[in-house]
């Protein structure tokens, strides 16, 4: 039967709304996807991948890996296990956010698994107290707008795969003065990098529904010999190699390893949670070193 006139141009002005519905629908589709070339886009990108835009989630990141010796005229070996998370939450405020964590590391014998509270130094031939990693706070602010310039986060895309990268270069007057802790600084300045690359899904990223989404990270650091190894004005450095991921979700601290869990519980419950307030300065191995001599002497 033939279409009458009436029917088809019904049928002609319905296909053409439902073509149109469909365009429209992708083109909204392409404008939420983020521009990480746009200062704004790479912001709320880096929100989503190293915390989350809910603001009572916690974060963890989780690392472990490798502490090697690196030594001018030695073949370098590795001198221990690292094991650390940090655990953190975004806090919103004008013009950015902050990022409010505390962080524990912990070091561990390469043989047994088990976290050392001492270890034999082979260049002083002596044995050392170590010291863990409880650094409080570590808090950072991540601003569209500061005295460096617009919000900067370099990355790398490879099909649905994205890289974020950090490469950090210290350089700053040492809390470890070499006159007074001669046993325990290399120099009056601290020198070190820190490397950090987080690796995650594009689809994960604008997807609008995550307020966190998962995250793998390499964390690399060069540095000085710790304070308590004790190894005073030798030469060399250690290499940290490292890597982790994200973890999320109301039983986030479950998912830690229970050696680690169990640690914190007998020693220093209050890191098994991020802080609620936005404090300075930050704590490093080097000042919290300084704290505890002090209180030994």
């Amino acid at each position: 039967m033939p279409i009458k006139p009436v029917l088809f141009l019904l049928w002609v002005l319905s296909a053409m709304a439902c073509g149109s519905t469909r365009q429209s629908t992708a083109a909204g589709a392409r404008s939420s996807m983020l521009d990480l070339s746009k200062p704004e886009d790479n912001l709320a990108a880096f929100v989503k991948v190293r915390g989350s835009t809910s603001e009572t989630e916690e974060i963890f990141f989780y690392a472990a890996g490798t502490i090697y010796s690196f030594i001018p005229g030695e073949r370098d070996v590795p001198l221990m296990g690292f094991e650390m998370y940090n655990v953190g939450k975004m806090k919103k405020v004008d013009g950015g956010y902050h990022l409010l964590t505390r962080e524990v590391g912990f070091y561990k014998d390469l043989k047994t698994g088990q976290i050392l509270e001492q270890w034999y130094n082979p260049w002083i031939k002596d044995t050392c107290e170590v010291i863990q990693v409880w650094n409080d706070p570590v808090n950072q602010k991540f601003m569209l707008k500061s005295d460096r310039g617009l919000w900067s986060m370099p990355f790398r895309e490879h099909e649905d795969r994205i890289a974020m990268y950090s490469d950090i270069f210290l350089h700053y007057p040492s809390p470890l003065k070499v006159a007074e802790f001669p046993e325990n600084s290399a120099s009056d300045m601290y020198e070190a990098a820190e490397l950090f690359q987080f690796f995650f899904s594009k689809k994960d990223l604008n997807n609008p529904a995550l307020t966190s989404i998962p995250v793998e990270v390499s964390w690399t650091r060069i540095g000085p010999y710790l304070p308590w190894m004790r190894m005073g004005q030798r030469p060399g450095n250690l290499v940290y190699q490292c890597r982790g991921y994200k973890i999320t979700g109301p039983k986030a601290w479950e998912k830690i390893p229970e050696q680690m869990r169990d640690y914190v519980m007998k020693h220093h419950p209050e890191f098994a949670h991020a802080p609620d307030t936005f404090e300075t300065p930050n704590e490093t191995s080097w000042t919290y070193f300084r704290k505890i001599k002090s209180k030994k002497q």
